[in-house]
């Protein structure tokens, strides 16, 4: 579902390069539609990198049903080209600074 939901994402920015406005309200909505669009991708990008399910209900994966701290109690990277439209994905690693 995920690699359908970017398809769908693909779609709607060949849309979105359409997109018009009458005003400069109109105009800073389609520019927030933009950046959701982006944001939307990032996050799904971000959750197919990640093979486990964290904070169940908003990052779930049923073919990774369980937490895997073992392998993923880091930070996702995320890098994206514009010329390309590709994602580079990585893993940080997380600092506690605080017990």
């Amino acid at each position: 579902m995920l690699m359908r939901g970017l398809e769908l994402l693909g779609m709607l920015k060949e849309d979105l390069s359409h997109l018009g406005a009458e005003d400069l309200h109109q105009f800073r909505r389609a520019w927030e539609l933009h950046h959701r669009v982006l944001a939307s991708e990032c996050v799904t990008q971000h959750t197919m990198f990640r093979q486990e399910t964290r904070w169940p209900g908003y990052c779930y994966r049923a073919d990774h049903p369980k937490l895997d701290d073992a392998d993923w109690h880091c930070f996702t990277l995320s890098r994206y080209d514009r010329q390309s439209g590709k994602w580079a994905m990585e893993k940080a690693p997380v600092y506690h600074i605080v017990d």
